[in-house]
């Protein structure tokens, strides 16, 4: 139990090392926060063309800044996924783009799982929101371990919360992983395959598929949580 203990406070001093070595060079490096805030403004764009433009002005190596972007908006929630994954099928080809935003989003999703299952909830909380780990925490309460494959194929459930919550459970590493991989993999395919054929009003029908599918996923979800409701009063 000693051993144990204290391998995870070494796992957590290394993460904590990592995190202050990174703030600092932000801070302390101009082209680091220069290239940072880049980022940061090409998230909070939310213009699908203006994500794919940065991605692929790295030339050869937009594959990999894509691939490192993608881990990043996971551990730093809830910047928008989707618009990589379009990026990525309208840059690289609608296949190869999935499996290269699969791929990614699998890195950053066992990340925040491991994230959360070293340093606890308090960092998992204050790196998403404490609301959004309690939402989580219903559904695992309800579902169990299925809640992983369940929120994975919600679009209005958010994809680095779920990493995060699964953490702080006691679902093994495996089991998340796998449920993460099936889970993701129809939206994966379904954005790569549309993002291959983005332009100009495509992109406004994509945005507007894209809010109704998620709203009509919510009333299914709400029609189920109101049905399982009535039965426990019954």
């Amino acid at each position: 139990m000693e051993m144990r203990e204290k391998r995870n406070w070494g796992k957590k001093i290394v993460i904590l090392a990592i995190a202050v070595i990174c703030v600092a060079v932000y801070f302390l490096v101009p082209s680091v926060n220069s290239a940072m805030n880049r980022v940061f403004g090409m998230f909070a764009s939310g213009d699908f063309d203006v994500v794919r433009d940065f991605v692929a002005s790295y030339g050869a190596y937009a594959a990999a800044v894509s691939f490192f972007l993608m881990i990043f908006q996971s551990v730093a929630a809830p910047l928008p996924a989707f618009l990589l994954t379009l990026a990525n099928a309208n840059l690289f080809g609608w296949w190869q783009g999935a499996v290269l935003s699969w791929s990614s989003a699998m890195a950053g999703a066992a990340v925040c799982f491991f994230i959360a299952r070293i340093l606890g909830r308090d960092v998992a909380e204050k790196l998403t929101s404490k609301a959004g780990i309690a939402q989580i925490d219903t559904f695992f309460e309800k579902y169990g371990r299925n809640t992983v494959l369940i929120c994975r194929l919600l679009p209005f459930v958010s994809f680095d919360f779920v990493s995060y919550a699964a953490g702080l459970t006691s679902m093994s590493f495996p089991a998340f992983f796998i449920a993460t991989g099936i889970g993701q993999l129809p939206a994966t395919i379904v954005y790569s395959y549309v993002g291959g054929m983005l332009t100009g009003g495509a992109q406004l029908l994509m945005t507007g598929l894209l809010i109704l599918f998620a709203l009509s996923a919510l009333v299914v979800m709400l029609r189920k949580i109101y049905m399982d409701r009535q039965k426990a009063k019954s």
